[in-house]
């Protein structure tokens, strides 16, 4: 069975899974991160402080996620944390003051699978807190990618309390869609054929990188690493226009 970053916590909305496909994002086959390499990223929390998905700052009061993770959600409800590896303490943490889910989100099907946050305090830029740009063309098959999370280091394990990363590959449009059923031209998918590195459960929303810019939000995929099944990501280019309009940024 496929996985869907299906997000998990307190709140969390009951999100339908697509068709044959379950079970949303994690880092497995990783290595730690500094959160000075990755001055972008953020831990999505509910109000209780716990993460559950992850987020990117896009601009000093914005950030980007996936709508599998605010969608059923009051932007009350929810927190980021930003400036810290550690994904229960450090850092800054700011209230979430608007959310703007893509009008077009399928929750069956995941298609157009991106969300803005407004945060109600701004972010205040520094070594560890950072604005990433945004890619506006597409990336070339084979292109290595970054992603990063908190989320389990194994199909169905606990999260990470430190930050981790990994590389993957951008996969083949062609290749991708003979894995996959529903992969449409907002879709990104990014792993080795051969598994053993893949984002997973509790990393969705965060971001996936290459040449310091945001290329695709974690979204879902199928068994956490295993072969021919990649992770599947918004593409940022697809929806650079999407967030101009709605952010400013």
């Amino acid at each position: 069975m496929l996985r869907i970053l299906i997000v998990l916590g307190a709140l969390a909305a009951c999100l339908a899974a697509p068709t044959n496909e379950t079970l949303p994002g994690k880092i497995v086959g990783g290595t730690t991160a500094a959160i000075s390499q990755f001055p972008h990223m953020l831990a999505l929390m509910n109000a209780n402080n716990a993460q559950f998905c992850g987020a990117s700052i896009i601009s000093n009061n914005w950030g980007v996620s996936a709508a599998h993770c605010t969608v059923g959600f009051s932007a009350n409800q929810l927190r980021v944390r930003a400036g810290s590896s550690q994904v229960n303490s450090g850092g800054s943490i700011h209230v979430v003051s608007q959310i703007i889910n893509h009008a077009s989100y399928n929750a069956r099907t995941l298609n157009n699978d991106i969300s803005l946050i407004r945060v109600a305090t701004p972010f205040v830029f520094g070594t560890n807190v950072r604005a990433i740009g945004l890619r506006t063309t597409e990336l070339t098959t084979g292109t290595y990618t970054t992603v990063t999370g908190w989320g389990a280091i194994r199909a169905g394990g606990a999260g990470s309390a430190t930050l981790l990363q990994v590389s993957v590959p951008v996969v083949a449009p062609a290749t991708c869609a003979n894995q996959y059923s529903g992969i449409t031209n907002g879709m990104l998918c990014a792993g080795y054929a051969a598994g053993g590195k893949d984002s997973c459960q509790g990393d969705s929303g965060g971001p996936l990188i290459s040449g310091g810019l945001l290329v695709g939000v974690v979204s879902w995929g199928g068994v956490c690493a295993a072969a021919n099944q990649p992770g599947v990501y918004a593409k940022v280019s697809f929806y650079r226009s999407w967030i101009q309009t709605n952010s400013g940024v």
